[in-house]
């Protein structure tokens, strides 16, 4: 019942990092403005994600528009689009992967030693796909700290962390901690099997050490002759 519980836990944990890594790669609010010094024009709020960039008039209008190409973005941004892209079809991998691994799905049978080697090789994917998602977030967030404080870049070219960044953090903790789970789970399984196989039951225990006492050696069958 307990690794029952656990399953639930980790694929719970599984699907919010999941939906969380599809979400933290359409948002545009990767970089957003940075309201300091002389640009203090606070109704105009400027974001730039993996795909496109919007602006925000005064929380009334927003327009967005598509990069025109993926060479015109950062090394960091080009990086993070293929990353998160990777990420996404990863966690969608992991998650069917942990379905067919559940206690209660049938479709893979009923051998736990089995599904024990699925929801182990979901909780690795996890944990990898949760990597992967925190290397891009943490790069984009390093360049915008190093910019920031970079005198030599102008004002208006300063951003600060947007919203993404920190879901992209939470969304790779709750990703590690599922696939942490799962394999949990799967080392529990393993240990419960192998102990319930090399413990013989109390009922051929005794079997055997009646059969034992009702048929003579053939030393003492001698030793009658």
């Amino acid at each position: 019942m307990a690794t029952y519980a656990l399953q639930i836990a980790g694929l719970v944990l599984g699907g919010v990092g999941m939906v969380g890594t599809v979400a933290v790669t359409i948002m545009p609010q990767w970089r957003v403005s940075a309201f300091i010094g002389s640009n203090i024009v606070v109704f105009e709020n400027l974001w730039e994600g993996l795909w496109m960039n919007c602006m925000r008039h005064a929380n009334i209008r927003m327009q967005c528009k598509i990069y025109d190409s993926l060479l015109a973005l950062s090394p960091d941004l080009q990086a993070s689009r293929g990353l998160m892209c990777a990420a996404s079809v990863l966690s969608f991998l992991a998650f069917m992967t942990a379905v067919l691994g559940m206690k209660c799905t049938r479709c893979t049978g009923d051998d736990e030693k089995v599904k024990g080697y699925i929801l182990l090789t979901a909780g690795v994917v996890f944990i990898v796909t949760g990597l992967v998602v925190l290397i891009p977030v943490s790069w984009v967030a390093n360049s915008i700290i190093r910019d920031f404080y970079n005198p030599i870049v102008d004002i208006a070219q300063k951003r600060e962390l947007g919203e993404a960044l920190y879901i992209g953090w939470t969304t790779a903790l709750v990703l590690i901690a599922g696939g942490a789970l799962f394999c949990c789970v799967s080392c529990c399984n393993e240990k419960s099997s192998s102990y319930r196989y090399s413990i013989p039951s109390h009922r051929t225990t005794q079997k055997s050490y009646h059969m034992e006492k009702k048929s003579p050696s053939v030393y003492s069958k001698s030793q009658y002759v």
